[in-house]
């Protein structure tokens, strides 16, 4: 059985079910592993910059080797630099790491793009064993200080 397929939507950047045949559309687990794991707030660590107490991320999470998600929620009120990127790209590969352990992938290659004044771009190439590359590109509005 293969799971229920999430789909990006570039326009409101957010991930949604679609409906096919009166029936939650299925397939793409990995294409739908990728969102989770990107878009899914991962817990904070206590050393992350973020405002207020709550950092975030999902109680399932205690006590597990990976915990879901990413910390790429910590950039949204960061100012869009060249360093913001290279940490927007690192938070990706934090998240993505699993896929490569489990023999999911063989690699992945997350590089941003800065689109000036306020979106950051995420272009994220993976290669699953013995297959060729796949590109996904992934858009979302930046919220600068």
């Amino acid at each position: 059985m293969t799971d229920i397929t999430t789909l990006w939507n570039a326009e409101q950047s957010v991930g949604d079910w679609v409906e096919a045949s009166g029936d939650l559309h299925e397939g793409s687990d990995l294409d739908t592993a990728i969102l989770i794991s990107l878009f899914t707030d991962r817990l904070a660590r206590v050393d992350d910059d973020f405002e207020g107490d709550n950092r975030r991320g999902w109680w399932g999470d205690v006590d597990q080797e990976y915990p879901i998600g990413s910390r790429l929620w910590l950039l949204r009120r960061q100012k869009l630099t060249v360093a913001t990127a290279n940490k927007a790209e690192s938070y990706v590969m934090e998240a993505l790491k699993w896929l490569i352990d489990d023999g999911i992938v063989a690699s992945v290659t997350p590089v941003t793009q800065i689109v000036y004044p306020n979106r950051l771009n995420l272009v994220i190439t993976y290669q699953k064993p013995g297959q060729s590359a796949v590109t996904k590109r992934y858009f979302w509005v930046w919220e600068s200080k």
